[in-house]
Order: C-alpha cells, then sequence, then structure tokens
C-alpha cells in the first residue's frame, strides 16, 4: 500500500495559558482558522461553530445561512482537550478522529494534535492521511499567529 496509515501528532506552543489556549483553539477557531484551501465553502464560508462539550458539532456557517458538518464532539474535557468524529468531507467511507490536548508549559501551552484512524477510509486513507498531514502545520500556524 502506497503512503503510510499511522496517526498524525502535531504540537505547538502558544504564550496563553492552558483555559485561554483552549477556548481560542474552540470557541475562537472561526477566528482563525485558514478557510481558503481548508474548509468545504472556502470563499462562501461566513464563521465556524464548535460546540465545545459531548455531542457538540462544528460545522461551517455560508453566507446562504446554511451549515456544513465537519465534525461531532466524542469526548470533552474542558480545558484538557477534546475528541473529534472528524468528516468535513461526507464522501469519504468514515469519519477519522482528532484528538487535541492542552498541557501547561511553563507560563504557556503546548497543544499536541494526533489524528487517526485512516485504515476506516480503505484505500483513501493514506491519499487523506499524506493531505492532512501537509495541512495540518498551516492550521496550527494560523493559531500560534492568534495565540501571540
Amino acid at each position: 500500500m502506497a503512503g503510510t496509515t499511522e496517526p498524525i501528532k502535531k504540537s505547538v506552543t502558544v504564550a496563553r495559558g492552558v483555559d485561554e489556549a483552549f477556548k481560542l483553539f474552540t470557541e475562537g477557531m472561526g477566528s482563525w482558522w485558514p478557510f481558503e484551501g481548508h474548509s468545504i465553502g472556502e470563499k462562501r464560508v461566513t464563521g465556524l461553530v464548535f460546540e465545545p462539550k459531548q455531542g457538540g458539532r462544528l460545522y461551517e456557517l455560508w453566507a446562504d445561512g446554511s451549515q456544513h458538518h465537519w465534525a461531532m464532539v466524542t469526548e470533552c474535557d474542558p480545558p484538557a482537550g477534546f475528541v473529534l468524529s472528524w468528516q468535513p468531507n461526507p464522501d469519504r467511507p468514515a469519519p477519522t478522529e482528532v484528538e487535541v490536548r492542552f498541557i501547561a508549559d511553563g507560563a504557556g501551552t503546548r497543544v499536541e494534535l494526533e489524528h487517526r484512524g485512516w485504515e476506516l477510509l480503505g484505500d483513501q486513507g493514506p491519499e487523506a492521511r499524506d493531505s492532512y498531514d501537509s495541512g495540518w502545520p498551516t492550521t496550527l500556524g494560523r493559531y500560534v499567529e492568534a495565540a501571540a
């Protein structure tokens, strides 16, 4: 099989306390997420809603008022972290899983992201993984900029 289905692991450190880092990542996601190239609607997106609670949703809002699903919150332990059942592309055969943890690191917070479950996508798994492996650094970079 081409590529790998190993989990993607990325981490960044921000100069904010754990509570603030969590809140910016969840409730503030619409202020820093790079919609161009990293969303369903791209230029049609007017906002992003993250409901940081178990059973909550993550979805983008479009200018026409419609909502477009990205993920369901399967675990939420503010401000320590959350787990998402991630499926922004409804044509994929199954959701993958994104876990984000917030760990105190001196005066700041280390944010650790793990994106896993590529094997659930069958033949699409390695290609999808490669795409996210190159996309998460851009996305997390925007988060770090917003936290500065």
